[in-house]
């Protein structure tokens, strides 16, 4: 196991009100203060490396993880951080560009019915594909009982914005993320179809009857919300007992939004970003009646991946933090949150690791864990230097 000590005092910290206001779009005077660097340091564990493009990963109850890759393959990571081989009985995945086998979670009984939840990009055999969900049961390296619960419509060609973060409220829905599948943007604001939308889901994919939709005319009944891009990050926040998500923007423009039933977050209408070709998003607007402000967001974008907010006790200083993967920002992203309220940011491990981070996990022992993105992927724990 490979370690690295980093003091994290000495971590670059954003400090200049200038650099605030590039980040965040609006001034210190706002309430955007200052976060203190934590005087611990911590050490980075590489825990298993050899990764192709690695996706997600979830933690099982006997101290393993399970891991994804991009190309198609889930494997174990034992305690000892050996690599299995590909775990067998997948469905067909479409791996090309950004598409593959994304996100993986385990069941809440894991340890009875040994219950696994993935997403992947799933073919159609005529050139098209979409954002699906599966569960299966994991017997040793094989899944078993494999039952598609959730397929994105509709199918249609490219290989962009997938989506794909997946949660299970303490309620025990699924939550699913999906992309607007990047030519496709003109669907988004459409409830007949699955673009750029939160979708809510029980485990066995049928529809709850509280659904904000289940009664509209020509509405999917899954969509919890709409006015997405490309969400590549969700979790719980418990302590507001609602999901949080973020989404890239095209450049500039990656929120943090707090989803409610219902409600519209904008794209492609509305954006703190603009097109990659320097045109702007629509009309320009950064608002419209009707659709939700971001709580935070990024200009210039660091490209965000993985999300969760810390609860442990490893690290008590950054109880409550939120924590950002960031794949163009090769960096850790801390933010710390009051409410609704994003109060400041914090980078972490831009110097000492400088790889695009895929996901960010809080252990069940209370580490955080990230997963570098690349074809020589890993996944590292970030420990407390002193142990």
């Amino acid at each position: 196991m490979h370690r690295v000590i980093i003091p994290v005092g000495a971590v670059f910290f954003l400090s200049l009100a200038g650099v605030w206001v590039a980040l965040r779009g609006f001034t210190p005077s706002d309430g955007y203060t200052p976060v203190k660097n934590v005087e611990v340091g911590i050490r980075l564990d590489t825990v298993a490396s050899g990764l192709e493009n690695p996706w997600s990963m979830a933690f099982m109850p006997d101290g393993r993880i399970l891991v994804t890759e991009r190309p198609g393959r889930l494997r174990i990571v034992s305690r000892e951080g050996a690599l299995s081989p590909p775990v067998s009985g997948l469905p067909e995945v479409h791996a090309s560009g950004q598409a593959g086998l994304l996100d993986v979670i385990v069941d809440k009984d894991y340890a009875q019915s040994r219950r696994i939840f993935f997403s992947y990009a799933e073919p159609d055999g005529e050139g098209k594909a979409g954002t699906a969900v599966a569960s299966a049961v994991l017997n040793g390296n094989r899944l078993e009982e494999v039952q598609v619960i959730f397929r994105q419509q509709p199918k249609v060609k490219g290989d962009n914005h997938w989506g794909s973060r997946l949660v299970l409220s303490p309620q025990g829905h699924l939550f699913v993320t999906t992309g607007d599948r990047w030519d496709h943007r003109d669907k988004v604001q459409g409830l007949d179809n699955h673009m750029g939308k939160v979708v809510r889901i029980h485990t066995d994919g049928s529809v709850p009857k509280d659904n904000p939709f289940v009664e509209t005319a020509d509405a999917l009944p899954e969509v919890w919300s709409l006015g997405h891009r490309n969400m590549q990050g969700a979790t719980w926040n418990a302590e507001r007992d609602t999901l949080w998500i973020h989404e890239h923007g095209p450049r500039g423009g990656d929120e943090i939004n707090e989803i409610a039933a219902g409600k519209n977050y904008g794209w492609p209408v509305v954006s703190f970003g603009r097109n990659y070709d320097l045109t702007k998003v629509g009309e320009g607007m950064t608002a419209q009646e009707g659709m939700e402000a971001p709580l935070f967001y990024w200009d210039p974008s660091i490209a965000p991946s993985g999300m969760v907010i810390y609860s442990g006790n490893i690290y008590p200083q950054w109880k409550g933090s939120l924590f950002v993967g960031a794949l163009a920002g090769q960096a850790l992203v801390r933010l710390t949150v009051d409410g609704t309220e994003i109060r400041g940011e914090e980078r972490l491990l831009e110097a000492e690791l400088g790889e695009r981070i895929r996901d960010v996990r809080q252990a069940p022992d209370g580490h955080l864990y990230i997963l570098t993105d690349s074809d020589d992927g890993k996944i590292i724990r970030i420990a407390r230097a002193d142990g």
